[in-house]
This record gives structure tokens, C-alpha cells and sequence, in this order.
């Protein structure tokens, strides 16, 4: 069954959410296209070659390419890997890449179509929650290194995206509730119904048969897509994307890659906002209602204290960094984002002491 609504980002291209959407890839590669990479990690290689064979069926020359699970995949190492398969199979500007699976895929393999002769078209199939709300969405492509998390990439807006909700009920829960921090970010800077949905029923939010899953995630893929077509390249209203990631982007370099994204942003997302409420920008209510509709669907919301300074040193680092001032994105107010650039010392430790826990004996 394919029951897709579909939502336009700016003049380039849709983003589907329904069910039994993963028969329709090859559909949509157009009629210039003759060979088709399809990057895919490990875990879904079933979903990857149900994809495949629907391109195979519309007369592509399909290859596969398995990568590694989550953020392991997002090296050079492997993106040259891709390349080496590209050039040896003869791919031109003519033809596309597809990637399958969570966040870390779409981003690699909108990475190597981005720079595989300067770029060819490519689509998603994202098979993790915070794939379809975040990662596959808004042209945003990248790599690690070893000096930060997504600081070698580009813009390269997708042909298209298919949010196909049926995967995510072999999605391990854990996953699932990773996805939900994003979710929950496009509530606090855009779509307060966000948070009302996930509040109604915290224990139905952690479970791919929610009956509002579906609603959850075509808002949250609304918001992005919103921002997105107002600013593709992060010139000024599209930081906002970015609420929590700036600490939470630290976690994972500081944890090696060991936390998830989302509970790394979860955490992230309580910092700012404590970050704020000691700037005199945030109320004490608005603060608590980050811990408890976060941890009431099983997020973290402290971090160990003994850390500061690999933290700093990779907030430091930040793609929002200019020279050595920091900026994070903050709220005024409920679904009001606003920036706080260049906060004291004073302030980011103070911060870090109210979401701090006694280090692990």
C-alpha cells in the first residue's frame, strides 16, 4: 500500500511519508539515469535490496554498496571506497546514487554524490526515525574526522526522499526513541503540537504503532522543510535546525561516537536551556518542560561532570563557531529561537553544573 503525503522543500524536491514506499525508487530516477549506487549499512541490507530491485525493474544497472553501521560509516575511508566503485563502474553526471538506511548513511551517501563529478542526482530511503525528521532532509551532506563530527561536507539537495513508516517497526526501540529528540527539537523551536502529541502519551511515543506517529513526523519533517526552503546553506534562519547540537555534537566526539545522536542532542537540548534561563532569556518553566517531556519518553538529560574540558574544546570546534567567539542557538520563548553568541566562561560552566552528574565509580 502506498498512501504518501507528500511535502515540498522549496522549488527542488518532495518529501514522502507513508507506507509501502519502498517499491518506488526506481520510479522516480528519470530517464537519463543508466546506473544507480545504492549505499546501504549493514543492518539494512533487506530494505536495500528491496529498493534495489524496484530500480532493476525500471531497466537501471544497479550496484550494491554496504557500509558500516551509524557513524562509523562517515569516514574518508569510505567515501574514497565509493568512489573507487563509482569510477569503476563507469558512473557519469548522468547517473545517481541512493542511499538506504539511518542518518549516517544518508549523509555519506549524499556526500559522495555531492562530490562524485561535482555531482550527480541522488535520493534517500531513510530506514531510522531520525533519518526521516532530520538527517535525509535539507541537502546537508558530510563526513567525520578525527577533529570533529560532519566538518567536511557540502549542500547537495536530494532528487527526492521516501519516509516509509512500515520499517520502522523492526526499528529497535532504542533507535526509535534516539529519533524522538529531534522530533522533540521541532516542537520547541517551531511546533509546540509536537510536544502536546508526545505528552498526551509518553509510553505510545517510544512505539512505532503510535497513532500519532505519523502526524509526529510530517510536522517534524514540515519544520525542517520550512527552514530549510527559506535558507539552504545555513546563512541565518536555518542555525535554528541546530538547537541542542552544538553540546551535543561534543558529547558524541567526546563519548567517540558511543552515544547516540539523538540522546547526545537530548542532553544538548537541556543545556541551552539552562544556558538561557542563567542569561535571563528562558523561564523555570519552560527549562523543566525540556527534562520532563525528554525523559518521559526515556531520553537522558544530564551528563557526567568531569568532562568540561573536552567539551569546550569540541564546542570549540562547532561548524556555528566564527573564530574563537560560540554561538548557540536558544529560546526566547516557546517556539521562539534566537542566538546566544559569545556567552562568558562563567556562564557555559554554570550551565554544565546543573546538568552534570557525579562521574561512573
Amino acid at each position: 500500500m502506498n498512501d504518501g503525503t507528500a511535502t515540498r522543500v522549496g522549488d527542488d524536491y518532495d518529501v514522502v511519508v507513508g507506507h509501502g514506499l519502498l517499491g518506488e525508487p526506481g520510479a522516480r530516477l528519470g530517464e537519463a539515469v543508466e546506473r544507480v549506487l545504492v549505499v546501504h549499512s549493514v543492518a539494512f541490507s533487506g530494505y536495500a535490496e528491496t529498493v534495489a530491485a524496484s530500480i532493476e525493474r525500471e531497466g537501471y544497472a544497479v550496484h550494491l554498496a554496504a557500509v558500516p553501521d551509524a557513524e562509523a560509516a562517515k569516514t574518508a575511508g569510505i567515501a574514497s571506497r565509493l568512489w573507487a566503485q563509482l569510477g569503476q563502474a563507469g558512473f557519469t553526471r548522468a547517473d545517481a546514487v541512493v542511499g538506504v538506511g539511518g542518518g549516517a548513511v544518508t549523509d555519506l551517501a549524499g556526500f559522495v554524490a555531492a562530490t562524485w563529478l561535482r555531482g550527480v542526482r541522488v535520493g534517500h530511503v531513510p530506514t531510522t526515525l531520525l533519518g526521516m525528521v532530520d538527517a535525509a532532509v535539507g541537502g546537508k551532506t558530510g563526513i567525520n574526522t578525527s577533529e570533529g563530527k560532519n566538518l567536511v561536507g557540502a549542500f547537495h539537495p536530494p532528487a527526492w526522499v521516501l519516509c516509509d513508516l512500515d520499517v520502522l517497526r523492526t526499528l529497535p526501540e532504542a533507535d526509535l526513541v534516539a529519533g524522538l529528540a529531534e522530533v522533540i527539537k521541532a516542537g520547541f523551536i517551531a511546533d509546540p503540537t509536537i510536544l502536546e502529541l508526545v505528552e498526551a502519551d509518553p509510553q505510545a511515543a517510544r512505539r512505532a504503532d503510535n497513532p500519532h506517529l505519523r502526524e509526529l513526523v510530517e510536522r517534524a519533517v514540515r519544520v525542517k522543510a520550512e527552514v530549510v526552503s527559506a535558507d539552504l546553506k545555513e546563512a541565518s534562519l536555518r542555525e535554528i535546525l541546530n538547537y541542542g547540537h552544538t553540546f551535543g555534537h561534543a558529547i558524541e566526539q567526546v563519548e567517540h561516537f558511543a552515544w547516540r545522536h539523538g540522546e547526545a542532542v537530548s542532553v544538548g537540548m537541556v543545556y541551552v536551556a539552562e544556558l538561557a534561563r542563567l542569561a535571563g532569556r528562558l523561564d523555570d518553566g519552560l527549562v523543566a518542560r525540556h527534562r520532563d517531556v525528554l525523559s518521559s519518553v526515556g531520553l537522558p538529560t544530564s551528563y557526567r561532570a568531569d568532562r568540561w574540558e573536552g567539551l569546550l574544546t569540541a564546542m570549540r570546534r562547532d561548524k556555528k563557531t566564527r573564530g574563537s567567539t560560540l554561538r548557540f542557538v536558544v529560546l526566547d520563548g516557546l517556539a521562539q529561537p534566537a542566538r546566544l553568541v559569545d556567552p562568558s566562561d562563567a556562564l557555559l560552566r554554570e550551565a554544565y553544573a546543573r546538568i552534570a552528574t557525579p562521574p561512573p565509580t
